[in-house]
């Protein structure tokens, strides 16, 4: 007869049995199939975790991008801000010169650049016109001996694709909404967060870190000090890459005597900040002009201008100012541009290597666990730099 403990008995030993031929297979399994495996679910549970962190920031890029837009104005305009805090400007008459400034700045380049092209329109235009004249006579005099019917189908079929590139980049450009409503909310959520950013960027930062566990918080506001000062870096870079550009290519413009030098150049200060497309676009612009105006060669010598300055930018500007500035490698900034390009269209591109290079940042603070050591950035650069450094935590 069997006892009222064999059943419990009996699935004990399967339990056993079970381990014990488990056991006896493992050294069966090779082991760089079991690290492999090892490593491929937490791969893939980290990338399940970034897929769902851009789906939510899809999701909320009303919000998302009008932040990150005021975060990089106010990396930009943190310098001369933080320059006024330590000379004794009361901090509210720093930020209406910080706010006020800027806007006088931009709104007179874009002035600049718009009133003269005003002046020029009818010019532009009357040239446009007897260029293209110009070409399509070419083209039916000359060796080529095009017919009407095929110029026109030629050029209805251009219009064509560039509508639709234009649709393209007009919807990147847009991405944060799709009617003027979104637009213009973006642009008061973004004054309003960089306004918040600016006069209490220090408590926003102590009430931040407060939301970590207490073990982490050295951790946490190391990590956020050193990537606040790469994201202050890649603003200061950018402006000097921008600059660059614009003084090269508009004194190339200036020197090869095609006009609108000065608003080519300040279209391509303000279009450099707008990654891959910003520089096509204006760039298109420089050699539009100048073919227009003072015939293929000069528009070809435009050409070789505007090639050259963007060929120093990607290989000599890029990796040496901007890969030391983001410690990130310049084949990396242009992989995360193209992969946030595609993923976000232009603010895609244009937030792409800030990010990466704030996630590198924190990723080798935190991986070096640089906290403990207790050397910590510069606060003074810092925009939360009135937060009362962290003790560490006794081991």
């Amino acid at each position: 007869m069997s006892g009222p403990d064999e059943k419990p008995r009996s699935s004990f030993l399967d339990v056993i049995r079970t381990r014990t031929v488990s056991t006896e297979l493992s050294p069966q399994i090779p082991r760089g199939l079991r690290l492999t495996t090892a490593y491929a679910w937490r791969i893939l549970v980290i990338a399940a975790a970034i897929a769902l962190i851009i789906w939510l920031v899809i999701q909320l890029k009303l919000l998302v991008i009008p932040l990150l837009i005021a975060i990089l104005i106010t990396a930009l305009l943190w310098p001369a801000f933080a320059w006024m805090l330590r000379h004794r400007v009361p901090r509210w008459l720093a930020i209406v010169v910080s706010l006020l400034g800027t806007i006088a700045i931009v709104g007179g380049l874009l002035w600049l650049a718009v009133w003269q092209i005003t002046r020029e329109w009818l010019s532009v235009q009357a040239r446009t016109v007897d260029a293209v004249g110009q070409l399509r006579q070419y083209l039916i005099d000359g060796p080529l001996h095009l017919t009407t019917a095929q110029i026109d189908d030629a050029l209805a079929q251009a219009l064509a694709f560039a509508q639709q590139q234009a649709s393209l980049l007009w919807s990147g450009a847009l991405a944060i909404g799709t009617t003027l409503g979104h637009v213009a909310t973006g642009v008061l959520l973004s004054l309003f967060i960089l306004l918040c950013v600016l006069a209490d960027g220090a408590g926003i930062w102590r009430w931040t870190v407060r939301i970590f566990p207490k073990a982490a918080r050295p951790a946490v506001d190391g990590a956020g000090r050193a990537g606040w000062l790469t994201v202050m870096n890649y603003a200061r870079t950018q402006l000097l890459v921008a600059t660059i550009d614009a003084v090269g290519i508009g004194l190339g413009a200036f020197l090869l005597g095609v006009p609108l030098a000065i608003p080519v150049a300040v279209l391509v200060f303000l279009g450099s900040f707008i990654p891959i497309v910003g520089a096509v676009v204006t760039g298109a612009l420089a050699v539009f002009l100048a073919l227009v105006y003072n015939g293929p060669w000069i528009a070809l010598w435009m050409l070789v201008v505007v090639l050259g300055v963007q060929q120093l930018e990607g290989h000599v500007l890029q990796p040496l100012l901007m890969g030391s500035a983001v410690k990130v490698h310049p084949l990396a900034v242009v992989l995360v541009v193209a992969g946030g390009a595609m993923i976000g269209g232009i603010p895609g591109a244009l937030f792409a290597v800030p990010l990466a290079a704030f996630v590198n940042v924190v990723a080798v603070y935190l991986g070096s666990r640089a906290w403990e050591t207790g050397l910590r950035p510069p606060a003074g650069d810092l925009i939360w730099s009135t937060v009362p450094r962290t003790r560490r935590s006794p081991a």
